[in-house]
């Protein structure tokens, strides 16, 4: 009875919709919830962004307002919030000096500093002041002489040397007396020293060099020097056309090494060292690896030795070594393994105390750990079921760590963080109670923080508080939506449902349109990115407005993180491994969940979107759920994972590449077609090569499926300037044309 009364209202209210079409004010509403149009102009301090003075005295910041930025201080003596400088009066000497009229409320002011004497030094249009806050004298700064090092040379700390390369080989020279000495002696183009392999390093035309490069890392006593080999011989490249250049009537070629998934074929790193005294290699067990699981290293204080950090490839053995080339030696420190991957490994060297500090999943969830250099014993500094988003601050003199974290609090959002310390003996404290996201940035001493917190529909504020205690000791800002609140805005709604393993729940939210009206049936529109080492869940309010553009257009937009996604246990993020074409199964869960929730939700009429992973999950959801998503709109997507970057498939999807790559591929899929399909690509994409969605459109055209192209020739990964607006104005339109059912309109105004 219930199915046929929804459908009798369906039928009612779909003729109402059909009798209302979208206006010019519509998309005007629209376009003025676009975050140029929004943040700091018609909503105020979403996020404040707060700069430390190097003399460790205070910070700055901009406070916003209707009226424009006013520049602010507060002052660690007193704690007191005050305007950093009389802005009118500013504005009067920088427009006598500018000979223009500038508004005070509009001034844009960078690199502000204090002087010893008490004078404030900032950066305006390109040039330098310093501004005497008594006088309000004004004068041009002198220029500092800038760093004139060469950037294919580097000094050793000591001054007495210069590495630099020749004909591919490393080679050192005294300061002293201009001698040089050949430290290396077998390299040759393509197999050269002291080099990098830099990921978006161009080559024009049919036989273009690699751009130049230079790199060693000296030891602290300037008796070592590292340096890589990397091998190019073998390595294949990936290549784009350039269609976009106007004073050319041919495509120019582009070209750059970027292996795929499974490639033998990449370039190769191999690191060396050698000792300055003897000039001679000193060979190391340490292997070599593709560029994407090189070694790093880092330099100790003792004499030789140095950490190496580095992951076999396939992403499920990480390594942390400590090196002695003095001694040759060789000891490993942390060992990590998992049969599915490692991924966000991360770790600290504290070298006062000889000890480690380093992230791991090793218990199921993301903890902090600490390992002795001498000993190797490795001990968990924090146990429990929660997850250590980052460490943010060390003070290794008081042996304590301050991290952020999320979960601790069961009764709160997952995805919420907090702030924490904790010692070297594991006592952890809460440093931030309020059940919210906190987004936090340290003074250099570690004495202080500013803490961003909220949720996504409680709006920011923005307060100083002590490092030993968390205890607020000023406030500096607070969010300002009050304009967009008068026309009827409200935040994002939070829900949450049960995962497809029946057992974790999952959390989400929505957009509805300030107009809403819940006797109308809207359509639903999921923006998806399931990559899993990110999260969608809209965790801060500085995200409230992400999607309220195409909500304003009459559409309910949906963001929700399944099981797969980061930043929770272990056994979440497995559920993507090897199974990244099933992320999307929870969407639809949410989406039937959403439909049985709200009579408003139209769950015939779905939508998707997403860009780049986001885009492969677009034309997954119309292949592999061609039942459910109708509509969607695909941008810059890696359509198969064989044909992307090495690492992020192999650390997800697995490597060697078997045959779910295959399984998984929308290439495969494309004869599941069903809606309405828009692929998107810019022309020039070295980050996600635009060549698997051409192989989709060709797949598509050979199942005679119907769908539509657009490629941007000039653009990159991100769409730039104009083609943003256009690609905007075109997502807009194929959801109001194809899910609506509604004209759409092309020719209205930008602000």
């Amino acid at each position: 009875m219930k199915k046929y009364y929804y459908a009798v209202l369906m039928l009612f209210l779909t003729t109402q919709i059909q009798a209302q079409k979208l206006t010019q004010e519509d998309y005007q509403r629209a376009e003025s919830f676009r975050s140029e149009n929004l943040n700091n102009q018609i909503v105020y301090n979403l996020y404040t962004q707060v700069y430390w003075f190097e003399d460790e005295s205070g910070l700055w910041f901009i406070d916003h307002d209707k009226n424009g930025k006013t520049y602010k201080a507060l002052y660690f003596k007193d704690y007191k919030v005050q305007p950093l400088f009389d802005q009118n009066r500013l504005a009067q000497k920088l427009s006598l000096i500018e000979e223009k009229d500038l508004e005070s409320g509009k001034l844009s002011l960078s690199n502000i500093e204090r002087t010893k004497d008490g004078h404030l030094r900032f950066n305006f249009e390109s040039k330098s002041y310093t501004l005497n806050l008594k006088t309000y004298e004004l004068q041009l700064a002198e220029k500092e002489d800038k760093d004139e090092r060469d950037p294919f040379e580097s000094k050793s700390p000591d001054g007495n040397w210069i590495a630099f390369s020749k004909d591919y080989n490393l080679y050192i020279k005294s300061t002293d007396t201009g001698q040089e000495y050949q430290l290396s002696h077998n390299g040759e183009k393509e197999y050269e020293y002291a080099t990098y392999y830099g990921w978006y390093d161009i080559m024009e035309g049919e036989n273009a060099e690699r751009p130049k490069h230079f790199r060693v890392n000296w030891s602290k006593d300037s008796k070592y020097i590292a340096a890589n080999v990397v091998d190019f011989r073998n390595a294949e490249k990936m290549y784009l056309l350039d269609h976009s250049i106007d004073s050319l009537y041919k495509s120019k070629l582009l070209s750059y090494y970027r292996g795929s998934p499974g490639d033998t074929t990449m370039v190769l790193v191999k690191p060396v060292f050698f000792n300055v005294e003897s000039k001679t290699e000193v060979k190391t067990d340490l292997p070599t690896g593709t560029h994407i699981n090189s070694v790093a290293v880092q330099w100790m204080e003792r004499s030789g030795q140095f950490l190496a950090s580095y992951a076999e490839r396939g992403f499920q053995k990480e390594f942390l070594k400590l090196i002695d080339l003095k001694n040759n030696t060789e000891k490993t420190l942390i060992a990590e393994t998992s049969t599915t991957n490692i991924d966000n490994f991360w770790f600290k060297k504290l070298e006062g105390k000889q000890k480690v500090i380093f992230l791991s999943e090793r218990s199921g969830w993301r903890q902090l750990y600490l390992v002795d250099i001498e000993t190797t014993e490795t001990i968990p500094l924090t146990q429990g079921t929660y997850y250590i988003n980052s460490v943010v601050h060390v003070s290794e003199d008081k042996e304590e760590i301050f991290f952020l974290a999320s979960g601790k609090n069961p009764k709160m959002n997952p995805y919420h963080q907090q702030l924490y310390k904790v010692d070297f003996k594991g006592n952890t404290t809460l440093l931030t109670a309020e059940n919210a996201h906190h987004v936090v940035s340290f003074s250099k001493d570690g004495r202080y923080f500013v803490d961003n917190y909220s949720t996504v529909n409680r709006p920011t504020k923005t307060v100083l508080r002590l490092a030993k205690s968390g205890k607020v000791t000023a406030e500096l800002t607070s969010a300002d939506v009050s304009e967009v609140v008068a026309k009827d805005w409200q935040a994002p709604e939070p829900f949450q449902l049960t995962a497809k393993d029946g057992k974790t729940t999952i959390y989400g939210a929505i957009w509805k349109p300030t107009n809403f009206d819940p006797n109308k049936f809207y359509p639903i529109v999921d923006h998806t990115y399931t990559g899993p080492h990110t999260q969608m869940f809209p965790k801060s309010f500085d995200r409230a407005f992400m999607n309220q553009s195409l909500a304003e257009l009459g559409f309910i937009v949906m963001m929700v993180d399944g099981l797969g996604t980061s930043g929770r246990s272990k056994e979440f993020h497995n559920h993507s491994y090897k199974n990244m074409g099933n992320n999307l199964e929870d969407h639809v869960l949410a989406i039937t969940h959403l439909g049985e929730k709200y009579p408003w939700i139209d769950t015939d009429r779905v939508g998707i979107f997403g860009h780049s992973a986001g885009g492969f999950d677009t034309g997954r959801a119309m292949l592999a759920f061609p039942d459910v998503y109708k509509v969607g709109v695909a941008s810059s997507a890696d359509h198969d994972f064989r044909m992307e970057k090495a690492w992020w498939p192999e650390m997800y999807q697995g490597w060697p590449v078997d045959s779910t790559y295959h399984e998984v591929s929308n290439i495969t899929n494309a004869k599941n077609l069903k809606g309405k399909l828009l692929l998107v690509h810019g022309g020039i994409d070295e980050n996600v090569n635009p060549s698997a969605t051409f192989k989709l459109a060709e797949a598509l055209v050979n199942a005679d499926k119907d769908f539509d192209l657009l490629i941007f020739p000039s653009q990159r990964h991100g769409y730039q300037g104009k083609a943003s607006k256009y690609f905007t104005k075109k997502r807009w339109n194929y959801f109001v044309e194809h899910l609506k059912g509604e004209v759409p309109i092309w020719d209205f105004k930008w602000e």
